[in-house]
């Protein structure tokens, strides 16, 4: 699933694009995905893209539209998340049309927004003013700008697995298995500690190692492991940069021992058993049971 680098690649792709353009044409193809597919082709038509903002994981895109009868304006915005497969692109109405492209929205500039979603996992919805503060009132704070007292706060109190607590978007939006998994490693810390255990120290590494993780990434455009491409239909390169993530059987760059895969918080979570020792009491539980 694409996580805040590959979206904020993809936000910073169409801000690029999309401000200032009049959305004249909605067409689409399958729509289960799509929260109230009548509003789109309704409501869209005849809007201007004001401004392009990342939320977490959502995209949101800021639509200004003028009244026919008395030139009065009012806002709305167009809520996407790209669930596992989602892909945007803007692109000449002419190229080919990839399979599974169920929306195309066509601009002013004679080029089209495409959406494209293997698996339809994504979502789209047209939110007001008021519906967006409910829809987003949910998330946590944004891990670029959290500061260090915060994170403590958030993370050092709370009697769960760490990685469970990075996963948790009502703790902070937008990190997912991926860089989980690589902050951790970064941090030295195993993803099954819990964050009321983590040390003073532990989570300003914790803290450090999240933040310079995300900005490395997006930096160079996101991790292509799967469908992810950005807003031009390129894909990332952070994945070539991966220390722990998908590299199970292979040696830890760091101290050459091999890296590990367990299920934690319901989640694959790949850990360097050495530069990420056990919780003691779990390791010792665990050595007792294979006595």
């Amino acid at each position: 699933m694409p996580e805040l680098p590959e979206v904020e690649t993809v936000a910073r792709g169409l801000r690029l694009a999309l401000p200032g353009r009049r959305i004249l044409a909605v067409r689409l193809d399958k729509t289960d995905f799509i929260d109230d597919p009548a509003a789109m082709e309704l409501r869209l038509p005849g809007t201007t893209v004001s401004r392009i903002r990342r939320l977490g994981k959502n995209l949101v895109v800021d639509l200004v539209a003028t009244g026919a009868d008395d030139g009065a304006t009012n806002t709305l915005s167009l809520l996407i998340h790209l669930g596992m497969t989602g892909q945007i692109v803007i692109i000449s109405p002419d190229a080919p049309v990839p399979k599974h492209t169920h929306v195309f929205l066509s601009l002013d500039d004679g080029r089209e927004l495409r959406y494209t979603d293997v698996r339809r996992f994504g979502r789209m919805a047209i939110l007001s003013n008021g519906e967006q503060e409910r829809e987003l009132a949910g998330l946590g704070l944004e891990p670029l700008e959290i500061s260090a007292e915060e994170f403590r706060a958030r993370i050092g109190s709370r009697k769960a697995q760490i990685k469970a607590l990075l996963l948790d978007q009502s703790v902070m939006r937008g990190i997912g298995n991926i860089y989980a998994d690589e902050s951790l490693w970064r941090a030295k810390i195993h993803p099954k500690k819990m964050g009321s255990k983590l040390t003073s120290e532990e989570l300003k590494r914790l803290h450090r190692a999240v933040q310079g993780i995300l900005r490395e990434a997006i930096q160079l455009r996101g991790s292509s492991v799967s469908d992810y491409v950005d807003a031009d239909g390129q894909k990332g390169n952070f994945q070539l940069r991966h220390r722990v993530y998908q590299r199970d059987g292979k040696k830890c760059s760091r101290c050459g021992s091999v890296i590990r895969r367990a299920i934690v918080a319901g989640r694959s979570s790949h850990f360097c058993p050495q530069c990420q020792p056990a919780p003691k009491a779990r390791a010792k539980a665990e050595k007792m049971r294979r006595r």
